[in-house]
């Protein structure tokens, strides 16, 4: 891609870099060698990840690792985007993204040559009462409606990703063009570091286990996962959200974003008996939900967010610039004009209050792993 004049042309990427590491390195390289792009916009989950889980160090480390190795400017993804199924997830990222004038982005995937465009729109047709049935998830039937029509399974994370982003350009109409990179080493969920190249969760694993991580992620990543006494998890966080479970009467727990059909009794009664997380969330689960989904609701009903509460600020979304280099600060003079929703390095206490209140109460939060005030007046990271 060539400048237009004098202007840098960009490539954006949607992004948890949970921890960053060797793979994302190569990523970021490819990204910009493949399209061409003077500038690397990551839009980055703050300290949740989509599953609902605390990330493994905060944003400012993800953000500081990110611009040493190749990233020039980092922005924060709302935990209501961050903290979704991958539809919601990719639209509220892209939606950002087309905010700051970025016309290309690039993204993992296992199977970058298959027609993701063409199965969005063969999509489009199926069955939609078909997948309210109640004895298996959603992703299930869906994939079973895929595979019957198509032939194709959408199982790996990164091609579920894909049709995401396919179907939230398609929806909205962006002018952006999406370039699948082939994911390189290990797989997305192997257990163990083989190499330097190795999955985000083989080195939380590493990490959580006292074990060698050093060749699979860079140096500034390596210092920041050195300081951690453990791995944050939600056996830590689970003393409040069963308190809030048991407290809470089940009227307000009916209000919580997500909690439907009934669940609100599930929960109340797995936590009254349930001592620890990993207990709990066995005796919450169903073939209706996945996982991801219960672990997505213990964190709503942890954070009180309500179905209003959600609705109010997905309809207010903003930018909150968590880092930059030389490159990225003159890529953002260059577009700052354009944008038309807020946009800030700073969070105010009026902003604390109301337009950033669900990051910030969630910060707070992540403050149960780290001294670190996550939000409040708290500077970019810039490096130079």
């Amino acid at each position: 891609m060539s400048k237009v004049g004098d202007e840098m042309q960009a490539v954006g990427m949607v992004v948890e870099f949970n921890p960053f590491h060797n793979g994302h390195a190569y990523y970021v390289q490819q990204a910009k060698k493949q399209t061409g792009a003077d500038v690397a916009v990551a839009v980055m989950s703050g300290n949740f990840t989509q599953r609902g889980e605390p990330t493994i160090v905060d944003k400012w480390e993800r953000t500081r690792a990110a611009l040493a190795n190749g990233v020039d400017l980092v922005v924060e993804l709302p935990l209501y985007f961050a903290c979704q199924p991958a539809h919601r997830f990719a639209a509220g990222a892209l939606a950002l993204l087309d905010q700051l004038q970025v016309p290309t982005v690039a993204f993992g995937a296992e199977h970058p040559q298959r027609d993701f465009k063409k199965l969005v729109r063969l999509a489009a047709d199926f069955d939609q009462a078909a997948l309210k049935q109640y004895n298996a998830t959603y992703a299930t039937q869906f994939n079973d409606q895929l595979a019957q029509q198509t032939g194709v399974s959408l199982k790996a994370p990164n091609d579920i990703l894909a049709f995401a982003y396919n179907k939230a350009v398609l929806d909205h109409h962006y002018q952006m063009r999406l370039v699948p990179i082939q994911r390189v080493g290990s797989n997305y969920h192997d257990q163990v570091i083989t190499g330097r190249i190795a999955s985000a969760s083989a080195i939380r694993e590493a990490v959580d286990q006292h074990a060698s991580f050093a060749e699979a992620v860079p140096g500034e990543m390596g210092a920041a996962l050195r300081q951690l006494v453990s791995v944050p998890a939600w056996d830590d966080l689970y003393p409040l959200l069963r308190n809030q479970l048991i407290q809470a009467p089940l009227e307000s727990l009916r209000q919580t974003y997500q909690m439907a059909e009934g669940l609100e009794f599930r929960l109340k009664a797995a936590a009254q008996q349930a001592l620890g997380f990993d207990q709990f969330i066995h005796a919450i689960k169903t073939k209706r939900y996945t996982y991801a989904h219960l672990i997505r609701l213990c964190l709503y009903t942890t954070l009180q967010l309500t179905e209003g509460e959600l609705a109010w600020h997905a309809a207010h979304p903003y930018i909150h610039i968590l880092g930059f280099n030389r490159r990225g600060q003159e890529y953002l003079h260059q577009v700052k004009k354009q944008v038309e929703i807020p946009l800030f390095t700073k969070v105010s206490q009026q902003m604390r209050d109301r337009l950033y209140n669900v990051d910030y109460r969630a910060g707070k939060l992540y403050q149960t792993f780290t001294p670190v005030e996550q939000d409040l007046k708290h500077a970019p990271v810039i490096w130079r």
